[in-house]
């Protein structure tokens, strides 16, 4: 059973809008915050949002903040990303990891136990 699995990614137009969900497994889910993170081919992986575990806390890097939006449902173990007014600079591939620290959202990726295998977001002009 993989710990962490993606799903949502696929081709959207400049502008438009995507939703990212993660399943979680019931061992991995845990009562940590949880993030996504995102990477272009050949760079390193960076962060792009992470959210308590009660859900009330969320973080966000600069370069997603005002159009990302992270949720979480933890009675169905899943974690969303809503991707607003998304400009082509946002292909990448996405991924979840979790759990992360007790009680605070991070953005580091060594806070990170696991990581789902990535959902690709290609996003043309």
């Amino acid at each position: 059973q993989e710990d962490l699995v993606e799903s949502g990614g696929g081709l959207v137009q400049a502008g438009g809008s995507l939703r990212l969900s993660c399943a979680v497994s019931p061992r991995t889910f845990i009562m940590h915050a949880m993030g996504w993170f995102r990477q272009v081919p050949g760079k390193e992986r960076e962060f792009a949002a992470a959210i308590s575990y009660t859900g009330d806390i969320p973080h966000y890097a600069d370069s997603v903040k005002g159009r990302f939006t992270i949720s979480r449902d933890n009675a169905k173990r899943m974690v969303f990303l809503q991707m607003d007014s998304l400009p082509p600079e946002d292909t990448c591939v996405y991924y979840c990891a979790g759990p992360g620290r007790p009680v605070l959202p991070s953005p580091h990726l060594t806070d990170y136990a696991y990581w789902g295998q990535g959902t690709q977001v290609p996003v043309s002009s």
